[in-house]
């Protein structure tokens, strides 16, 4: 706990950061809250592949911690920092494909218009975002994650503050809506990077790990970075880009089942955002005691916390359960002006109730999958989860609406049931121990024969 609560709390700014993004939307304009969620969750598919990838810094950073070995912590954070420059060009060059896509999805004009707004103006968030995982892993892999949750709270602190100036027209800015919404993100988004590159590079930092000496290019260290982390980088992507595809069919089953689906996944950020911090403390710990060669130990981290988010995520999902009216009634007041208020509560009250019991196994799924990450063991995280998204939501999701023409219930229910096979699925795998055995330092350990080294 001493190393996750921070990322928790860092996770948790962003959660409050999304929920007050949303939330000031519903009280300016329907359209716009409506359009913030595909927007934003389309943005967030095409970036989070090199947020992943550059983020498996953190992997390479713990077990070189736990090795006792301090430039290649420096070494490895500049490979991260060095495919995070790269990446900048790349994400721009894939906006034309997210607005295609999005005036795929069927939504209305007014919807459409906003949504291609917002989604425009997220695109410059992207090379902020994936600069900031890199840096930040040098942090988080030796685990001190204060220095994380300090920087998030400065940065998400800026972006929410913007965002209520920019949004409403306050203390002298425009009035913007959800533009003004982007750009605050855009803003908070290149905060985070630069106070931890001012870190990175402070003095002390510079003596004790030779952060400016051993800024280059490391052919060896490079490759093999994006050999273990583009798996990573995939699942998230095509696990995500799963994900979106759900939202945007729920989309077009008519504004009732739209606004109870966004106001139900923008509760379900108070859940789910700090279970990504646990699912980092995870990878942490894992990856920092298989650097100490004690995979004993990184086993027991695994599922320790793996209970300690089932606890927290169990109350949560209690919350939603007694107090669904409360939840819904934070947004309902402004978002629901075009539709019967009582048919909103009713279907926000059963999506609630799903989100329950989603929570506890999305919990298994993230904690898990971040313990199997610190390990190494991504390759087998890509394909299964891959082919979850895609053999079963996607498949399913399109079928619900343009075969079945099913509502919002069968498809929120399908979408629980591929959660539960995703944690039951990774908790399989850490059970088997497989990932144990994966050299992702390539050391060779060696034994003396009648006095002479030999590799094994």
């Amino acid at each position: 706990m001493q190393l996750a609560w921070p990322l928790i709390i860092s996770s948790g700014t962003f959660a409050v950061l999304n929920f007050c993004d949303r939330l000031f939307l519903s009280r300016y304009d329907e359209a716009a809250f409506r359009a913030s969620l595909p927007a934003g969750i389309l943005f967030f598919t095409l970036v989070c592949g090199f947020m992943a990838l550059a983020a498996f810094t953190n992997t390479f950073v713990a077990q070189f911690w736990g090795a006792g070995n301090k430039e290649g912590c420096a070494r490895a954070t500049a490979q991260g920092i060095i495919f995070a420059l790269l990446s900048i060009p790349l994400i721009m060059l894939i906006t034309p494909f997210g607005i295609w896509f999005l005036r795929m999805s069927g939504h209305g004009p007014e919807v459409l218009a906003l949504e291609e707004k917002y989604f425009s103006i997220l695109m410059w968030c992207g090379g902020g975002m994936v600069l900031s995982s890199a840096l930040s892993s040098f942090f988080s892999g030796r685990g001190k994650t204060f220095v994380i949750m300090s920087c998030n709270i400065v940065a998400n602190g800026i972006n929410v503050l913007l965002n209520y100036l920019f949004i409403f027209g306050k203390g002298g800015f425009p009035e913007m809506g959800i533009a003004g919404a982007g750009w605050a993100t855009v803003i908070g988004s290149w905060i985070s990077p630069l106070i931890f590159a001012v870190l990175y590079f402070s003095k002390p930092v510079r003596s004790e790990f030779g952060t400016l000496r051993n800024l280059e290019f490391d052919r060896g260290l490079f490759v093999r970075m994006i050999r273990f982390g583009l798996p990573s980088g995939i699942h998230w992507f095509l696990d995500v880009a799963a994900f979106t595809i759900f939202v945007m069919v729920v989309g077009r089953m008519g504004p009732v089942a739209h606004i109870a689906s966004n106001i139900a996944l923008s509760v379900n950020l108070i859940a789910f955002m700090p279970m990504i911090g646990m699912g980092m403390a995870a990878s942490v710990l894992v990856g920092q005691y298989l650097g100490r060669n004690e995979p004993e130990h990184a086993e027991r981290m695994g599922w320790l916390a793996l209970k300690i988010g089932v606890g927290y995520i169990a109350l949560i999902g209690m919350s939603f359960l007694l107090f669904p009216t409360a939840y819904t009634q934070v947004f309902a007041p402004d978002a629901g002006g075009s539709v019967s208020q009582a048919e909103l509560l009713k279907t926000a009250r059963v999506l609630l109730a799903i989100l329950a019991i989603w929570g506890v196994a999305d919990a298994a799924a993230i904690i898990i999958s971040g313990a199997l990450k610190g390990a190494g063991d991504t390759h087998f995280v890509m394909y299964f989860q891959s082919a979850a998204a895609w053999g079963f939501l996607v498949l399913g999701q399109l079928a619900i609406v343009f075969v079945f023409n099913g509502g919002v219930y069968v498809s929120w229910g399908w979408t629980l049931l591929y959660i539960m096979i995703m944690g039951v699925g990774f908790s399989l795998r850490f059970r088997s121990g497989r990932w144990k055995n994966i050299d992702l330092l390539d050391r060779r350990a060696t034994v003396t024969v009648d006095s002479i080294p030999v590799e094994h």
